[in-house]
């Protein structure tokens, strides 16, 4: 039988790793599975018992409203607006949806089709390449260069890695310059000219960051050339070093060309919760509100009014699970420099994204997550799976606490003899 919508899809490599871990564990090795972005953190209290009460109340076991309850948009109203100074119409700018890969993907139905095509960057989120293409329509892949090594220590004000794509030394030009201009460059060598622009920032997995000026110049350029900006605004909470991810919205003018999705998973770390949004332009808001009323009744209406409780009573819950990321962070980065295994420290995201040391370097990604597994009893993503982009790295999530880290780390010790 012949399935055409998935046909043309790869094997998630992902899944590879996997089975290897859960074969070594089935032969009773401790694997320490620092591969899959799952958060670990407990959801906020509150909301927790919310959740509970709100279950017990047979009202609401009945079919929800599509689009999220009306308090539970003006939550998100009230949020961006003491977050980011954004001011939102919960009933034109706002649309709940069933996660961020649901939004996104169901959102491409509304914008792109066959014969359009979508500018996006590479690596990636596997959904951010394969919406476009379930919508039908054709992508290009735009080079995103994560953080390079340079120098000692963590990045600051006067150091690389930042505010931008890549460390560059004091004085040179933006850092993200080389991203903007391959932007354009595939802009103006694509045709017909993309509909669409996906974006993520901070961005998974390279944990390159973004400050508030590229947005300016993003916007610009989709005002100029009529074309829609797509921001997966994951990690919107999750930065470092003082850094505060910026939300495209908050650039005058953005609401005409663009949306935003804001998740729970990470921010409060509300992950099988399945709760997030779309925000801003109004039309395609609305155009994936229309779509949505066709094929969901939206989240279990309990969930909803715990998230409610969670945005508004919870308010500074992001900034704990933001200090605990950035403990593993420094631990897992620290440790790894240690070693010899240079890598940048992210300044944003839940994860480390690390170019695989010169020594193994040939064996590419996958097959060197493998021999991790295997040597190690440490899994990792392999790069390969974000796209060919990411060939030369792998991903670390942090999602175990520091003591589990720091064993990782002595467990990498062991198995990358040629490190030295």
């Amino acid at each position: 039988m012949e399935f055409r919508r998935i046909n043309g899809l790869p094997p998630y490599v992902f899944t590879i790793i996997d089975n290897l871990k859960l074969e070594a564990r089935r032969a009773g090795t401790d694997v320490i599975d620092l591969g899959f972005g799952n958060p670990d953190l407990p959801s906020p209290s509150v909301a927790v018992e919310k959740l509970a009460e709100a279950a017990r109340n047979p009202r609401n076991h009945r079919y929800s409203s599509s689009k999220g309850i009306p308090k539970l948009r003006r939550a998100v109203t009230d949020l961006y607006q003491r977050r980011f100074g954004v001011s939102l119409d919960p009933d034109l700018e706002v649309v709940t949806t069933i996660g961020a890969k649901e939004g996104l993907s169901h959102l491409m139905w509304v914008l792109v089709g066959p014969g359009d095509t979508a500018l996006v960057p590479s690596p990636s989120y596997p959904i951010h390449i394969y919406a476009p293409l379930f919508a039908g329509a054709d992508i290009r892949q735009i080079r995103l260069t994560g953080p390079a090594p340079s120098g000692e220590g963590r990045p600051g004000p006067d150091r690389p890695g930042g505010t931008g794509l890549r460390p560059d030394p004091a004085g040179a030009p933006d850092p993200g310059d080389e991203f903007f201009g391959a932007l354009v460059e595939a802009w103006e060598d694509t045709w017909p000219k993309p509909r669409v622009i996906v974006l993520s920032f901070p961005h998974n997995p390279t944990t390159a960051c973004v400050d508030y000026s590229f947005m300016e110049r993003l916007v610009a350029f989709a005002r100029e050339h009529e074309v829609v900006l797509v921001h997966d605004f994951a990690y919107a909470d999750i930065g470092f070093d003082g850094y505060r991810p910026p939300s495209i919205l908050q650039v005058p003018g953005a609401k005409e060309v663009a949306v935003e999705i804001y998740s729970m998973t990470k921010s409060f770390s509300m992950a099988g919760w399945r709760v997030a949004f779309v925000v801003g332009n109004p039309d395609m808001v609305q155009a994936l509100t229309k779509l949505k009323s066709y094929l969901d009744y939206g989240t279990f209406q309990p969930i909803q009014i715990a998230t409610i409780v969670a945005m508004n009573e919870a308010s500074d819950y992001p900034r704990e699970v933001n200090r605990c990321y950035e403990a593993r962070r420094n631990a897992l980065c620290d440790g790894l420099r240690r070693i010899g295994w240079e890598v940048v420290p992210p300044r944003g995201t839940m994860f480390v994204w690390a170019p695989i040391p010169e020594p193994y370097r040939e064996m590419g990604s996958l097959d060197f997550a493998k021999m991790l597994v295997r040597e190690a009893e440490v899994a990792t993503s392999p790069g390969v799976g974000f796209g060919p982009g990411g060939d030369g790295h792998v991903r670390f999530a942090l999602i175990e606490n520091e003591q589990r880290t720091g064993q990782a780390v002595r467990n990498l010790r062991r198995a990358l003899t040629k490190l030295g």
